[in-house]
């Protein structure tokens, strides 16, 4: 035998892609796995132990269709794809959820899919509903409300609201914010569990939540009705309105439920009681109606027996889970609370601080302010006593200026009378000066008539000379060259001497006269020098007297 032979043969097996509402796994199963085997392996990999009430579910040819539990995987009508794939989803919905679903992977679930269902307006909500729900969304998301962190704009990138509702009322992202965040503040304190049941047992009251619904027709002609199975019964409804019911069956109304190709039968448990009838458009849908129909009634009478000792553990885990979460949640918000107190506490302390630090800091500048106040009071001082001591200074130099402005002003008055006696004396010598001008002015007018009378004289006698010459000796005419005075030399010797003491006389007298002219003009400069400086000592006394007259 080869060792090949000894070798196991490893099983042939395919590959399937499994799609929850908010993650996608892969498994590889084998050729001869029935639909139970795959359900089992995804629910133990999710951690789920109610398992009743959830399925996968697949589409062939537009139809939505449950795997089967008893028939193999490969066996069954499935898309050829690989891999294949399937949705995990809930096939069967509790009647209370807050009793039937146990463990909180199973509320989860739940949570994320009716939330989908409502978003996607599979389930209707009214406006004021979906926004208290969308607040228990963000707190299952997001934790306790913290203005701080959660600011305005946090929930732009979450679909929290049908769009039917964002269509109905003309309202902003940020109006819509505010909404939810008013309802989402109210909520401190509650864990994520919690706030997906409060989800959901606001969603259970809807009316279709949880509600199979199928096109049927009451005869084979036409579809004009609307068959709904949900965990309390068989419903129809009219094609336009799938909140009201036109008829319900109860489970615990109802005998039996068969079909023959595409019609349906349903019997009520009173046998006198009309039988009901209607017709689909396949008989798939028929088979799909009677699965739905069978698990939901096993739920129902399920619920109505005692529990099972399963059912009983799960319980009583569950329960000392909540227990459990209850006393952790409680632990956890009184730390929290504590937490809070002692950071409002340190931010008290540290404002109380920085108050202190203010106020030491204030009273350090005000200290500083009165260093520098005092410093500057004791400089004033300083200054003041300068000028105190200045002044005094001044003052003494005032009294002695005032001493020597009087004593300037006894010699200013004496020199006054000084000057003005001089200036008297000036005047009566200007007085003098000015009759000895007039008096020279006269002997002088009276010597230039003497003077023009000589000269005259001795004009005339030159002429009366001239013309004897002429008479006696008219040849000295002819020459030219001999002088009268050699003639008056040669021949007149007396005539001649007259002339020249004449000559002499008036000489002198010219000279005398010219020399008598220049005295008088001599001291006529030194008399105006005289008064100039006078006029200026006069001129200096009485600035002087103005000068003594503003110091006092």
């Amino acid at each position: 035998m080869s060792i090949r032979g000894l070798k196991k043969k490893q099983p042939k097996t395919f590959k399937v892609k499994i799609i929850t509402v908010d993650a996608e796994m892969e498994f590889s199963c084998e050729m001869k796995w029935k639909g139970k085997d795959l359900f089992d392996l995804v629910c133990r990999a999710l951690g789920l132990r109610e398992t009743w009430f959830f399925g996968l579910q697949y589409t062939i040819k537009g139809m939505c269709t449950w795997l089967k539990m008893d028939k193999k995987v490969l066996d069954q009508e499935i898309p050829k794809e690989d891999p294949i794939s399937f949705h995990f989803l809930a096939k069967f919905y509790p009647e209370k959820v807050e009793e039937e679903l146990l463990q909180e992977i199973t509320q989860h679930l739940f949570f994320l899919q009716v939330k989908k269902q409502i978003l996607n307006e599979e389930i209707y909500c009214s406006p004021e509903a979906t926004v208290l729900l969308a607040s228990y969304a963000v707190q299952a998301k997001y934790g306790d409300y913290d203005p701080n962190f959660h600011e305005p704009g946090f929930l732009a990138h979450d679909e929290l609201l049908p769009k039917r509702v964002l269509r109905q009322y003309q309202l902003t992202a940020e109006m819509w914010e505010e909404k939810i965040t008013a309802w989402y503040a109210e909520h401190r304190g509650i864990a994520r569990d919690e706030a997906e049941m409060n989800y959901l047992k606001i969603a259970q009251d809807l009316e279709m939540y949880g509600v199979n619904y199928f096109p049927i027709a009451q005869n084979k002609n036409h579809t004009d009705l609307l068959l709904g199975v949900d965990a309390k019964g068989i419903h129809v409804y009219s094609i336009n309105n799938r909140f009201s019911p036109n008829k319900s069956f109860e489970w615990s109304a109802i005998r039996n439920i068969s079909y023959s190709e595409k019609e349906l039968t349903i019997k009520p448990l009173d046998k006198k009681a009309e039988v009901f009838k209607f017709f689909s458009s396949q008989l798939k849908v028929n088979k799909l109606i009677l699965q739905l129909c069978i698990g939901n009634h096993d739920l129902f009478m399920r619920r109505r027996k005692v529990d099972s000792i399963e059912i009983q553990q799960m319980k009583a885990q569950a329960k000392e889970e909540k227990a459990r979460k209850k006393m952790e949640n409680q632990r956890l918000a009184r730390e929290k609370q504590l937490r809070e107190e002692a950071e409002r506490a340190k931010e008290e302390l540290e404002r109380r601080l920085f108050q202190l630090e203010d106020e030491a800091r204030q009273a350090n500048e005000a200290l500083l302010r009165s260093q520098e106040a005092a410093e500057l009071l004791a400089e004033k001082a300083q200054i003041a006593e300068e000028e105190a001591k200045l002044l005094a200074q001044n003052a003494a130099e005032a009294e002695q200026e005032r001493q020597r402005l009087e004593i300037t002003a006894l010699k200013t008055k004496e020199e006054k009378r000084l000057m003005e006696q001089k200036m008297r004396e000036a005047e009566l010598i200007a007085v003098k000066l000015v009759k000895e001008s007039d008096r020279r002015a006269k002997e002088a007018e009276h010597l230039k008539q003497d003077l023009h009378e000589a000269r005259e004289a001795e004009r005339k006698a030159k002429q009366k000379l001239l013309d004897i010459t002429r008479l006696n000796y008219p040849h000295m005419v002819k020459y030219p060259q001999y002088s009268p005075a050699d003639t008056r030399d040669a021949n007149f010797d007396k005539g001649s001497i007259k002339l020249d003491l004449k000559d002499i006389d008036l000489k002198r007298l010219s000279f005398e006269i010219e020399r008598e002219r220049l005295d008088y003009l001599e001291k006529s400069r030194k008399f105006e020098d005289r008064l100039k400086e006078l006029k200026s000592e006069i001129h200096a006394l009485k600035l002087e007297e103005k000068q003594s007259g503003l110091y006092s």
